[in-house]
């Protein structure tokens, strides 16, 4: 699944992927999207198939996270369990099944300009899957993250057949890389004791 549009609306900070410092500029930015004390679980779905090149970029970044300890946050979509234009509707009502209210973080390849390939692309509001193919899928997420992967304009399910892996495994380990980082830096949800202490604290005062 992918786009095929780059600049899209609500997406404020673009960081290339080669950048030295992309994962921590990746991670610096998520943190201001994220809501700082939450009783909403956050979740990662990742989204796209492993049987295209260009397609992959998500269930790779799921399944690299999947590999890490990015608790507090929960992660969907890898390369065995992908989730994919057949199943979405279907993952998405699993997911708000086991997480009640989740905040999503959903993420996506995505077709662009030729000088924007190999961006990574972050800001709020849901990607549209499937809207390159032209495929009628749910929007997804509260905020997005979305790779630049190929150009778009033309046969777009030829060119994400054709791009180029080592380009999407690349881009894949810098989202990764920076949504752990995110992950130990984003706080624990409190506990109903350390509220009611909170609030306790704030009536004695």
């Amino acid at each position: 699944m992918n786009l095929n549009f780059f600049d899209r609306k609500g997406s404020d900070f673009k960081v290339n992927h080669e950048d030295q410092q992309a994962a921590s500029k990746l991670s610096k930015n998520i943190l201001t999207l994220l809501p700082p004390v939450t009783s909403r679980p956050i979740v990662i779905v990742c989204i796209g198939t492993d049987r295209s090149t260009g397609d992959s970029l998500g269930p790779l970044i799921g399944t690299f996270l999947k590999e890490k300890d990015t608790a507090p946050f929960h992660v969907y979509g890898t390369l065995e369990h992908p989730i994919h234009a057949v199943n979405l509707e279907e993952k998405l009502r699993e997911i708000k099944e086991v997480h009640f209210n989740p905040f999503i973080i959903a993420i996506d390849a995505c077709l662009g300009r030729m000088k924007s390939v190999g961006y990574i692309q972050v800001g709020t509001g849901p990607v549209k899957p499937g809207a390159g193919v032209n495929k009628d899928l749910p929007e997804v997420g509260d905020i997005h993250i979305t790779g630049i992967v190929n150009v778009s304009g033309f046969m777009e399910f030829f060119v994400l057949q054709n791009t180029r892996l080592n380009l999407v495994l690349n881009m894949a380990k810098t989202i990764a890389n920076g949504l752990h980082e995110t992950s130990t830096h984003f706080p624990e949800n409190p506990t109903w004791s350390e509220i009611k202490w909170n609030l306790d604290q704030e009536q004695t005062n």
